[in-house]
């Protein structure tokens, strides 16, 4: 029998445990691992009310890598699904590495103290994990992951050249509540915070943060048409590489008025700050303390009603032509329905599927290559059948492209 083990007990977490308790028959003995164990042991319950399968669960320091070791030489699994923080990638992968275990992630390194997220640091591991035999796949969510199985599966069936990519992001849930982040405070407000960045004609241009907004009719008519701002997102960096012939790629998220408003005001009085302060005498972070205050993205689950819309919208020359044509391939995500399933909104939803089904494409073989890899580097042909199989199918529609 295969063991899996899953460190995070996140919104995320709680999704890729449910979503792998579904398929135990690939997935084994299925571990689920996190610094606090009390969250880990309410996903296992609920995960045997809703599927009768028995996870176990381990308290464990992801920052402390002879702990993990330790850990994984104990249980033995053939893959770790990283849905930690971003902080803890490398120290995860080293564990691997020490560990003889196969690494799966959804978003790149950061580190803690720089509000700086890239690739570099982990495509340094590309010969380690070669002369082990290991696979690391790094960015298996939605956008990183997905997004880039939707590039790579354009070049591989529709286009000759791909020539731009403008990812959108939508979000069209309401949680009812004044103020709350979909996914981790501290990552999130980091991200949205710091300047845009897309790369166009072999070079990368910056902009101001959500310096550039635009209106886009969604396909999806409960979506309908959202003010989609640039900002730069980490599987730029790999597809800007991993796409010939690429002229231009960009990233693009929606932000209600009510969520901008909030934010400026969060920025203007230091509250975003990752430089620590000291009060009566204790040092603290505000953007993690400001995270302790808002809720906890796992809480939105029974609050939050609406759709996502996530897709890549591309434009390439046919095969069959060589003509130019431009094509939007999407996936519509409704919040009720995720969480009547797994207890999760689709913002973790869409993250933690593509993570299973990253997972799932090792264990059989399809991905099993020693090395790092993005997923575009991959065949997508098998990962984008088990999106449609295991809950976040796609469609492809032609459009017309972004200024």
């Amino acid at each position: 029998m295969e063991k899996t083990v899953i460190i995070g007990a996140g919104g995320v977490g709680n999704v890729v445990a449910h979503k792998c308790a579904q398929d135990a028959a690939t997935f084994g003995e299925i571990w689920l691992a996190s610094r606090t164990l009390a969250k880990c042991d309410a996903i296992a319950a609920d995960i045997k009310a809703a599927t009768g399968v028995e996870i176990k669960t381990a308290q464990l320091d992801a920052d402390n890598v002879a702990e993990v070791v330790a850990f994984l030489k104990k249980v033995k699994p053939k893959i770790l699904l990283n849905i930690a923080l971003p902080y803890q990638d490398l120290t995860l992968m080293d564990a691997c590495l020490e560990a003889g275990v196969h690494y799966l992630d959804t978003a790149n390194y950061e580190p803690q103290d720089t509000a700086k997220f890239e690739y570099k640091w982990q495509w340094a591991y590309q010969e380690k994990f070669k002369a082990a035999g290991l696979t690391a796949i790094l960015g298996s969510g939605f956008d990183p992951g997905v997004t880039n199985a939707y590039c790579a599966y354009a070049l591989k069936h529709f286009f000759d050249e791909i020539e731009t990519v403008d990812i959108l992001d939508a979000n069209a849930g309401d949680h009812g509540l004044p103020f709350a982040t979909n996914f981790n405070p501290e990552i999130n407000l980091r991200e949205i915070t710091a300047n845009g960045r897309f790369w166009e004609n072999g070079e990368w241009k910056e902009t101001k943060p959500l310096e550039i907004g635009l209106d886009y009719p969604f396909p999806d008519d409960q979506v309908g048409t959202k003010r989609i701002y640039l900002l730069y997102h980490e599987e730029l960096e790999s597809l800007a590489q991993n796409l010939p012939g690429l002229k231009r790629i960009r990233f693009w998220m929606t932000f209600s008025d009510n969520y901008i408003k909030h934010l400026t005001v969060l920025q203007n009085i230091g509250m975003i700050s990752i430089e620590p302060i000291t009060y009566e005498g204790q040092e603290i972070v505000p953007i993690q303390f400001l995270k302790a205050l808002l809720p906890d993205p796992a809480s939105l689950g029974p609050l939050t009603k609406g759709k996502t819309c996530i897709g890549c919208l591309i434009t390439g020359k046919l095969k069959e032509t060589g003509e130019t044509a431009t094509k939007f391939i999407y996936n519509v995500c409704d919040h009720e329905e995720c969480y009547a399933e797994v207890k999760s909104q689709a913002i973790s939803y869409t993250a933690g599927v593509p993570a299973m089904i990253g997972a799932r494409q090792l264990l059989s073989g399809a991905w099993l290559k020693p090395g790092v890899w993005n997923v575009e580097q991959l065949d997508p042909d098998p990962y984008m059948a088990d999106l449609n199989e295991w809950g976040l199918p796609w469609q492809v529609i032609d459009a017309e492209p972004l200024p």
